[in-house]
């Protein structure tokens, strides 16, 4: 297959319907983050054990995203998203039947999550990497930000609903619109992607040792340890900042105003980083993604002002948004396309561990110390060990070129 299939009309299209896909299908990461008040009121549960089942939806889609890309790997990403779509909406059926916490916590961990709305984010966003080239970095960014857009979306979408009809009715709604909605789509993904076409036919990319110098385990790892680097620092403002801008006597809504503001510039970072990667490489845009991540988190440390944090958490938005999709970019540069699907799916699950722990970390360190300057100062020292990761992978895939 030719490369003038690639990047054409037929890519994109493929690229609309993946975007449509990855808005519909990541609901599973937001609902039950606006449906908390109610479940915890009605379970008479506390907030810690209420908030369990967010914690099992993360760790499901973290390992559910392996899972899913490994079988889109083997068969196509048309079936696993057909399956994972009505293993969604089963979940969300049963949840609105759940009689407790923790039925509902696992529904999510395990259907809504793992082996539904994970394969609507890392297997659509290796499927479009294969077929596109040179706007590959572009294609794959505006596929991540189906995420994104599922978050502003579903939840101001959903609230009507839940005042009126309460989470139960909501949730079996839910069920039959991802039925509705996303079965047809998933069948309009049959085609095959021109990038796997072509290798078979003896266009194979070059195994990673050649590239780098090093085993595909050793790479990947790295790549584990740069994705829970980074994102331990990511999730310091964003678990965060509503909490921190109470302590300063801003108020909470302020909080939540900047946490938006972060989010909005969050899309137009993962927009724009995808412009520059087709100029400089998903390698360069990571790196220079990730080191202005740090110097944004840096800033935190010495600018307390209301109108301040405004503005260093629409740079940190910025700055911050075009990481994850980079790292996307960097796993089939090196990898070939026949293992992107899985392979893309261990580096964003790690970059959900280290959300998860970065959340954590940073309300742990708060304990201990009585404020979050610390938690600043923990985070910029994670984004350094990634930073020093990335530029140590560059340094060598750009000296062994020149061999």
């Amino acid at each position: 297959m030719t490369a003038q299939k690639l990047d054409g009309a037929q890519s994109w299209r493929r690229l609309a319907l993946a975007i449509a896909l990855s808005t519909l299908g990541c609901i599973g990461m937001w609902s039950v983050i606006v449906v908390l008040p109610q479940v915890q009121a009605e379970f008479d549960a506390s907030r810690a054990d209420v908030s369990l089942a967010y914690t099992a939806t993360m760790m499901g889609f973290a390992g559910g995203g392996i899972v899913m890309g490994r079988l889109c790997d083997r068969y196509g990403t048309m079936l696993p998203v057909l399956g994972g779509t009505v293993v969604m909406a089963a979940g969300y059926f049963l949840a609105g039947f759940a009689d407790n916490l923790v039925v509902f916590a696992l529904l999510h961990g395990i259907a809504i999550a793992g082996l539904g709305s994970s394969a609507m984010f890392g297997p659509l966003m290796a499927d479009i990497s294969r077929w596109f080239d040179r706007r590959r970095g572009i294609a794959v960014s505006l596929c991540a930000s189906g995420n994104y857009l599922a978050g502003a979306i579903w939840p101001p979408a959903m609230q009507p609903f839940l005042d009126t009809l309460g989470w139960r009715q909501t949730y079996i709604g839910i069920g039959v619109l991802v039925l509705a909605t996303m079965l047809p789509l998933a069948l309009m993904l049959r085609a095959k992607p021109p990038v796997a076409a072509g290798e078979t036919a003896g266009a194979n990319v070059a195994q990673p040792q050649l590239r780098l110098g090093l085993s595909s385990g050793t790479i990947q790892t790295l790549l584990v340890a740069a994705g829970v680097s980074c994102c331990v620092a990511m999730a310091m403002p964003q678990v965060h900042i509503v909490a921190y801008c109470a302590d300063l006597g801003y108020g909470a809504a302020r909080g939540a105003e900047m946490l938006s503001l972060m989010l909005a510039c969050g899309i137009a970072s993962r927009i724009g980083s995808g412009l520059l990667a087709d100029r400089i490489g998903g390698f360069a845009t990571l790196l220079l993604g990730s080191f202005l991540q740090m110097a944004a988190l840096a800033l935190y440390l010495f600018f307390d002002g209301l109108a301040s944090l405004f503005a260093i958490s629409a740079l940190f938005g910025l700055f911050q948004g075009g990481i994850v999709p980079s790292y996307a970019l960097v796993v089939r540069a090196i990898y070939p396309a026949s293992e992107a699907g899985m392979r893309v799916g261990i580096v964003l699950m790690a970059t959900l561990v280290g959300m998860a722990l970065g959340g954590w970390l940073s309300g742990a360190i708060f304990d201990w110390t009585g404020s979050y300057a610390m938690a600043f100062v923990n985070g910029v020292a994670w984004n350094f060990l990634n930073v020093a990761i990335i530029a140590g992978l560059m340094w060598r895939a750009r000296r062994l070129s020149r061999l």
